[in-house]
């Protein structure tokens, strides 16, 4: 995997192992490796852009990727207008980091929170292709309660109950006993990985403010998308249930539908190599 800097006000450092990291002067927080046409990654509420780090290595062969944090979370600032941190005004912050940093039209991949950020964001500017994994802001008028309090509780428990978890996430039996709801196979994912999660998550400055934003709404297109759009759902996605959290009446008519096998509501870490296939695909760079 090729690695290349980028222009920065200065380093940040990143939970995991890092390529090559920066912050955009308008204090988001990212990582940038690879080379090819530009990805923009975007994770989910509570994670980070280490959130990628199970296919980051797959992407980065064929695309530039600059895996964001999101303003509040991982080491990105929170807004500092005092706007609700609403998926279109995440959106806005993450479209002006782009123009900073020079890219047109880049490929966008979001998850969960960031799946809604990157609709929002072709709302607002051009893109290459969208991949939504997981994507929220799919239910029928507001986040379903059950939602609501299954994030907030796995919020709270990292916050307020850090020590306890992360000594249960060392052992794989408490990996699946906390995150069942996650990942389809808690147990495999390491704990390494899921240790850092957990501190990610604690200290997520950004997370209650982003929870009551996006509560009581939903995603409504601001306008038609014409380009290449992918949505794909973990089979074992136990966070955004069908019956609550697929109305997809706001998407666009070409969207291609995906079902990832064995994956839960973080595909990255549960099935990265038919997650970097869906994205590949999207951005027309997959092998044939």
């Amino acid at each position: 995997m090729s690695h290349n800097h980028t222009a920065t006000d200065r380093s940040v450092h990143d939970p995991a192992p890092p390529p090559p990291a920066g912050r955009a002067r308008r204090g988001l927080a990212l990582t940038k490796a690879g080379t090819g046409p530009p990805l923009v990654l975007l994770h989910g509420l509570g994670s980070s852009r280490s959130a990628w780090g199970p296919v980051l290595d797959r992407l980065t062969d064929s695309h530039t990727v600059y895996a964001v944090d999101l303003p509040g979370f991982g080491d990105s600032e929170m807004l500092d207008d005092g706007s609700a941190p609403t998926p279109r005004r995440l959106a806005e912050a993450v479209a002006a980091a782009l123009d900073e940093w020079g890219l047109e039209a880049p490929h966008v991949a979001g998850h969960s929170l960031g799946g809604w950020v990157a609709l929002e964001l072709a709302g607002l500017r051009p893109v290459s292709s969208l991949t939504l994994l997981s994507p929220a802001g799919l239910w029928r008028r507001r986040q379903p309660v059950y939602c609501t309090v299954s994030l907030f509780l796995t919020w709270a428990a990292c916050r307020f109950g850090a020590r306890p978890v992360t000594a249960l996430a060392r052992r794989a039996w408490g990996r699946r006993l906390l995150f069942w709801q996650l990942f389809a196979r808690p147990a495999a994912v390491s704990r390494e990985d899921v240790i850092r999660d957990v501190a990610v998550m604690g200290r997520g400055a950004g997370f209650l403010a982003t929870l009551r934003a996006t509560g009581p709404i939903r995603y409504r297109a601001a306008r038609q998308v014409a380009v290449p759009v992918t949505l794909a759902f973990g089979s074992s996605d136990r966070v955004l249930l069908a019956r609550q959290s697929r109305f997809t009446d706001q998407l666009p008519p070409h969207t291609r539908r995906l079902v990832l096998p064995g994956a839960g509501h973080v595909p990255m870490s549960d099935a990265p190599e038919p997650v970097s296939q869906a994205i590949l695909t999207t951005t027309g760079t997959a092998a044939s």
